[in-house]
């Protein structure tokens, strides 16, 4: 099934997948009819320029939502937490899927609404996230703060189009799961919901001002589409280091406009990327336990073991023997 829209601030989202599957909305849910699967959407209108979906079900077919874009100058953030609790496909400019899974955090992406992106998520799989969707000005007003960083001052300002992705926390997981479960017939429900969402925007929006103050560079659907696929061809073969020269060809891009991009986009070099995902591929094997220290390492394209695990240690305070038994 695919579901495509453009994304202006005055688009409701569950209104219109509503009419598209056949179903009605009451009280600002939708009930996914039994035909399609299973589970719901709720939708809370926290103010005129601040609002939230929260999409908790499991489709009997895959679920493609494409967004387009307004066709008119940015005036409206969008920031996508996903639970990561099962593979999805995230492309952007109609390039191809990029998977996201229980291995890489990268689940949380701040855009503006001048972004065209494709998000698939898979059949018979719990799908779980949140949109909240909320005006610059109001998240401007929301930071209170004058002297943001330049990330910061990129997304709050006027008409900047932008791409950011960051790792899901620990601690930002817990709180998109506990926001499903609120109880929105409670008096105090709303009041409630405005704060706990806060602090999930101060959450993303806390890791994003401690990235490095530079010059913002423009990126367009294009770019993102590269990026995106950069970013796979970097992890689809975590054994060889990735090449600065091939992925800049790959992304039909200079080196020097690849090296920015990407590190706006991710918040860190690509060979710091690479060596993260790196990491969580090794502790992902480790942990199945069906693989000695040894073969994980020789597994990833490390040579010298003792060095696999100074930076295995480095990244989650216990060397690869002790963590596969932890």
């Amino acid at each position: 099934m695919i579901f495509s829209f453009s994304a202006t601030a005055d688009f409701d989202f569950m209104t219109y997948f509503a009419r598209h599957i056949g179903a009605t909305v009451s009280n600002n849910m939708l009930v996914i009819p039994e035909y399609l699967g299973e589970g719901h959407i709720r939708k809370i209108d926290l103010s005129a320029e601040f609002k939230i979906t929260i999409h908790r079900y499991i489709l009997k077919e895959d679920l493609v939502i494409k967004r387009n874009t307004s066709g008119q100058k940015n005036d409206l953030i969008t920031a996508f937490f996903y639970s990561n609790e099962q593979p999805l496909g995230i492309t952007y400019n109609d390039a191809p899927d990029i998977s996201f899974s229980q291995r890489d955090d990268s689940a949380v992406q701040v855009t503006s609404n001048d972004i065209n992106s494709t998000i698939r998520f898979p059949a018979r799989y719990s799908i779980h996230y949140m949109v909240v969707a909320i005006t610059p000005s109001y998240l401007k007003q929301l930071l209170a703060f004058d002297r943001l960083n330049s990330t910061l001052q990129t997304i709050t300002g006027s008409g900047n189009s932008f791409l950011y992705f960051e790792r899901m926390t620990t601690e930002t997981g817990v709180l998109l799961k506990h926001l499903s479960t609120i109880d929105l017939q409670e008096s105090l429900s709303h009041f409630y919901m405005h704060i706990k969402v806060q602090e999930l925007l101060y959450l993303i929006f806390q890791k994003l001002s401690l990235r490095e103050s530079t010059t913002h560079q423009h990126i367009n659907n294009a770019d993102a589409a590269r990026l995106l696929h950069i970013r796979n061809e970097i992890v689809s073969d975590l054994s060889v280091p990735p090449v600065l020269s091939e992925l800049a060809q790959l992304g039909a891009m200079s080196e020097t406009k690849l090296k920015q991009l990407f590190k706006q986009t991710f918040g860190t070099t690509i060979y710091n990327y690479y060596q993260q995902a790196r990491m969580e591929e090794a502790a992902f094997l480790l942990k199945q336990g069906n693989r000695s220290v040894a073969e994980v390492g020789y597994e990833l394209g490390f040579s010298n073991l003792s060095h696999f695990s100074r930076l295995f240690e480095r990244h989650y305070g216990l060397n690869p023997k002790k963590y596969s038994y932890s």
